[in-house]
């Protein structure tokens, strides 16, 4: 079945002033937005966590309590997000949701008491981690269907780097010279300045609409001649949820989501029941960011080659491999060794995220699909810490529940490698 994102030819001056393939374009604004979901993101939020507490006179259990709760209220928001991005564009999308990502982080600098708080976490975590993320990566799916493995690839270094590599530091640096209340404020004001005119004036929704064709191919004989015999099809939501695909992959996802926040949420504790200081557990985040720079770019390249099963397998026995490791982290040498696995986990996990969908089910319908699919991995990461800490409570250790919990990736793994193949439509009957 061929493509059928048919619509009437419009004109745009900045399409048509492009010197390149304005997939590129869009590819670079995408990238952007995935980096500034930084505000909503754990790493980022995590900066803030202990001026929360002592400026807000609340313990660090109640911050997490709330941190949970919104992340998982906010997950149940994403279905509708999704069908709106399908219904109104990426690009208006963008717009709305950084705007208001940057005023729910102006809201976080006003935050006076453990109810406000909880509202703040949901609205960084719907707005941040959810909405714009979401939006800014269907917007790049548009305009690369052959490619997007490569360019999701591309996106998926600059957001390593800048993103979870840079924020953090950013964050740490602003709050001695300003306050956290105003950092907070500082970096809502960034996201809206940056964010909104870069998706007003250079997002544009899919290359069809502008006459052209995803990858930069020139025509459509070009475009079948470059894809070697590969159609897109397009799926429904309804259709979409009917296949053993797509519940295969969103519980891979979901399990690597749930207990990969479980471990970082939990990763200080863990170093110290080893004997390791927190100095060292603070410096394992280094090589695992940049091994997922590499990985990123590796596996994008990888996925548009050989099938993406296969890396999400990969993926998941990383995982499994990881929570193993975890409680027997003695000696430096195997915590940085443990640092590198989980950038290789996490580099696979977010290129595979952000492809398959589209490589399953097509662009026409994918906001409402990944609507879905994010609601159920967000759920999953709001889970995550909770399982592991009352394991540590009860039996004075992780390793337990750290080696029982990887044979869930370990399972799942399997089932992709050999059942989470591509959907064929026809079969749908």
């Amino acid at each position: 079945m061929q493509s059928t994102l048919v619509s009437p030819v419009r004109r745009s001056r900045v399409v048509d002033a492009s010197p390149v393939y304005y997939g590129w374009v869009v590819l670079f604004v995408g990238a952007v937005g995935v980096i500034l979901t930084s505000p909503g993101q754990t790493y980022s939020v995590s900066v803030f966590i202990d001026h929360f507490i002592a400026e807000l006179n609340i313990s660090r259990s109640l911050v997490s309590t709330l941190y949970s709760v919104g992340t998982l209220t906010a997950s149940f928001a994403l279905p509708f997000v999704g069908r709106q991005i399908d219904r109104r564009g990426s690009r208006l999308m963008i717009v709305a949701i950084s705007l208001l990502l940057g005023l729910a982080c102006v809201y976080m600098g006003f935050v006076r008491n453990w109810v406000m708080l909880g509202i703040g976490f949901f609205m960084l975590r719907m707005l941040g981690q959810g909405s714009l993320s979401l939006a800014s990566r269907y917007a790049i799916n548009q305009w690369w269907v052959r490619r997007r493995g490569a360019v999701m690839g591309i996106a998926g270094v600059a957001t390593a780097i800048l993103g979870s590599g840079a924020f953090p530091v950013l964050i740490n640096w602003l709050i001695p010279r300003f306050g956290w209340r105003i950092s907070y404020g500082m970096l809502g004001v960034g996201v809206i300045v940056l964010m909104v005119p870069l998706a007003l004036f250079l997002v544009r929704d899919r290359p069809e609409e502008y006459g052209l064709l995803p990858d930069g191919a020139t025509s459509l004989a070009d475009q079948q001649n470059k894809n070697k015999g590969f159609t897109e099809v397009h799926w429904t939501l309804a259709e979409a949820i009917r296949t053993p695909a797509f519940w295969l992959v969103s519980a891979a996802i979901a399990s690597m989501s749930m207990l990969g926040t479980g471990l970082t949420f939990h990763i200080f504790s863990i170093f110290q029941d080893s004997g390791l200081s927190a100095t060292m557990a603070a410096s394992v985040f280094l090589p695992s960011a940049a091994t997922a720079a590499v990985m990123q770019l590796t596996g994008g390249f990888l996925i548009d080659r050989m099938p993406v099963r296969f890396l999400l397998a990969v993926a998941l026995f990383l995982q499994a491999l990881a929570l193993v490791m975890a409680p027997f982290l003695t000696t430096p040498e195997l915590a940085y060794s443990y640092g590198v696995v989980m950038g290789m986990l996490n580099g696979l996990q977010m290129i595979v995220s952000s492809v398959v969908w589209a490589k399953y089910f097509g662009r026409k319908h994918l906001g409402a699909i990944t609507g879905v699919v994010s609601t159920i991995g967000v759920a999953s990461s709001a889970l995550g810490p909770m399982p592991f800490g009352i394991a540590r409570d009860l039996m004075g250790s992780y390793t337990t529940i750290l080696v029982a919990f990887a044979a869930l990736p370990f399972l799942l793994g399997i089932a992709n490698l050999f059942y989470g193949k591509p959907p064929v439509k026809e079969d749908m009957g």
